[in-house]
């Protein structure tokens, strides 16, 4: 990419799509451009031709999606897979109509099986079937890769798909709702923090092991791979470590400040058992995670903080 070069980032306002602007801007690119939902709705497709067809982005980090966490996957599954198709069947066909020099398409960890072999790599997509409690979301990101790789072979775009692991950090959706389970937390324990709550009750049972990677970690990768990868492979984005979700409450809960008990209601879904990333190919492009856990989950309740009085 050359440092003038017109860059779209769908999502711009969010946590990902804000993370690989402060990596672009660190790195000396300035000609960025993304509005916010009010004012483009990537859902509609006459919005999106008449956004690529005024801005003309020569790059495209592709970031906006609708999100959440088990509660919100499950209860909204009609609306997880409607919406998300919808945006990405806009957005990558406007990259192609309007010769997009090169697109980079975010998926997800959880396209991955549920019962899948560990650490996954890459070649397990669709080795086995799905978690049944994000099947919608799944779905509508295989999709995407999917229509990509096709563009690619038919039409000879540039069109890469990069799949993170669990994200966090600045800009995250805390919502008691709708969020993943690691900004969920920190707003539980915050909430009965300050109710001086002698307990809290957490769902599932806390064996399941996840790993965590924070926001600007993750827009590193992707302005790296922007900038080295081309080819129809995917490439997992993670930090190549994991711990069981109990232990991630145990360290937000002392993040946190929370003093009470920890109770776990087992009634309730734990979701995929196990889902760590191998992220040997994008290691092999001289690319690792600089924000440790501790530190992530302290600059992620910091930030937390300051979205509230916001």
């Amino acid at each position: 990419m050359d440092k003038t070069s017109n860059i779209f980032i769908a999502g711009r306002y969010g946590m990902v799509g804000s993370a690989i602007e402060r990596a672009l801007r660190r790195q000396g690119y300035t000609n960025i451009c993304g509005l916010p939902h009010a004012k483009l709705d990537l859902t509609d497709q006459t919005a999106v031709e008449h956004f690529f067809r005024w801005e003309q982005p020569t790059y495209v980090f592709f970031a906006a999606a609708k999100v959440g966490g088990i509660n919100a996957n499950n209860t909204y599954r009609a609306e997880f897979i409607y919406s998300n198709l919808e945006i990405q069947n806009n957005i990558i066909h406007a990259c192609y109509t309007h010769g997009v020099e090169k697109l980079l398409f975010l998926g997800s960890s959880c396209i991955y099986p549920r019962d899948c072999r560990q650490p996954i790599k890459e070649e397990y997509l669709l080795s086995g079937p799905l978690e049944e409690t994000n099947k919608p979301y799944a779905v509508a990101k295989i999709a995407g890769i999917t229509m990509c790789q096709s563009y690619n072979q038919q039409h000879g775009t540039n069109f890469i798909c990069a799949m993170p692991t669990n994200l966090y950090g600045p800009k995250d959706n805390y919502h008691p709702e709708t969020s993943h389970v690691l900004p969920g937390l920190i707003h539980k324990f915050h909430v009965a923090k300050m109710k001086c709550s002698e307990y809290i009750t957490l769902w599932g049972t806390g064996s399941p092991l996840r790993e965590f990677l924070y926001a600007d970690d993750v827009g590193d990768a992707c302005v790296l791979l922007m900038e080295k990868y081309t080819g129809n492979d995917i490439v997992n984005i993670g930090s190549g470590y994991e711990l069981t979700i109990a232990r991630l409450a145990d360290l937000i809960s002392k993040v946190v400040g929370f003093r009470g008990h920890i109770r776990w209601d087992d009634s309730m879904p734990d979701g995929t058992p196990r889902k760590l990333l191998d992220v040997s190919k994008l290691a092999g492009m001289g690319w690792k995670p600089k924000i440790g856990l501790m530190a992530g989950l302290s600059m992620a309740y910091e930030s937390y903080l300051r979205e509230r009085r916001g």
